[in-house]
């Protein structure tokens, strides 16, 4: 199975047609329809159910095109990587984020390397520590930002200079903003938002096994999206500082938890990759920059 076979086959998954896809990647609708076919007797599986004027994938060709997508994408970054090995004016970075006011000191150090070398381009995924570190197994990311402490056997790391500071998001006509701080008993019995991940982690070690009488109302990847749901009033959202507007206009408030709960960042590695240079500078910036 050829990498451009695969070009070919997530080109039609995403027109849904056979000569569209045939026209954007400049070969003949009959090539092409052979070539699919061609895929199909090597897999021995049906991909595509053909209508009158559109194609749908079957369960196989969405399993495909998954597969597909990362196949693709790390044979993009292979070829990027030997592109650069020869210069050092630039190269492409692929990271994945979690959440975090302080993803500011991460933007900071890009900036910095950018200026020095101007042909940096970067990649960022967005997601919690299972989405990410999981790209990152796979090859597909250079550096993963995770808010909690790696696997030392799998990974190496640098510590962020500050921890998250975990609170409480609520409209701001609540009577829980009359107070200056959120204490457990505050949240008995409230519709609670809150990423899975932290549910299961940061919460229980907030309030231990008392974390068993709070009510989780649902879960959320993202706290932009859980913040629009606490201004139709479902419910509030325990989230970090800083990631959700609460200025004046935003109709929301944030309070700190009480007793304090802070959340450690760590930007991470494979413990044996070998880095492009571009990545393996950025990787020595960021071990100088915040003193690791």
């Amino acid at each position: 199975m050829e990498i451009r076979t695969l070009r070919y086959f997530l080109a039609v998954a995403r027109e849904e047609n056979m000569t569209k896809a045939a026209d954007i990647l400049h070969v003949t609708q009959p090539t092409l329809s052979k070539t699919m076919k061609s895929l199909e007797d090597e897999l021995g599986k049906k991909l595509f159910t053909r209508h009158s004027f559109s194609i749908a994938l079957t369960d196989e060709g969405m399993l495909l095109r998954d597969r597909a997508e990362d196949l693709v994408m790390m044979a993009d970054k292979i070829e990027k990587e030997f592109l650069s090995l020869d210069s050092i004016t630039g190269g492409e970075l692929y990271l994945g984020l979690a959440e975090s006011y302080h993803i500011r000191y991460l933007a900071r150090e890009i900036h910095s390397l950018k200026e020095r070398y101007p042909g940096l381009q970067y990649h960022i995924t967005s997601g919690d520590t299972e989405q990410v570190t999981e790209k990152l197994d796979k090859g597909l990311l250079d550096f993963a930002v995770v808010c909690e402490l790696p696997d030392t056997r799998k990974y190496s790391y640098v510590q962020f200079p500050e921890p998250d500071v975990w609170g409480l998001v609520l409209p701001a006509e609540d009577p829980l903003t009359k107070k200056e701080t959120i204490d457990f008993d505050d949240l008995l019995g409230l519709p609670l938002f809150c990423s899975e991940q932290s549910w299961k982690n940061d919460i229980p070690r907030w309030c231990g096994v008392r974390s068993a009488e709070l009510r989780l109302e649902g879960s959320f990847r993202l706290a932009y999206n859980a913040s629009m749901f606490v201004k139709e009033n479902l419910g509030y959202l325990l989230t970090f500082e800083h990631l959700i507007d609460t200025s004046t206009d935003s109709g929301l408030v944030f309070r700190p938890l009480s007793p304090r709960l802070e959340t450690k960042l760590f930007l991470i590695w494979n413990k044996y990759q070998t880095f492009t240079p571009i990545a393996d500078l950025f990787q020595q910036q960021i071990r100088a920059a915040f003193g690791r």
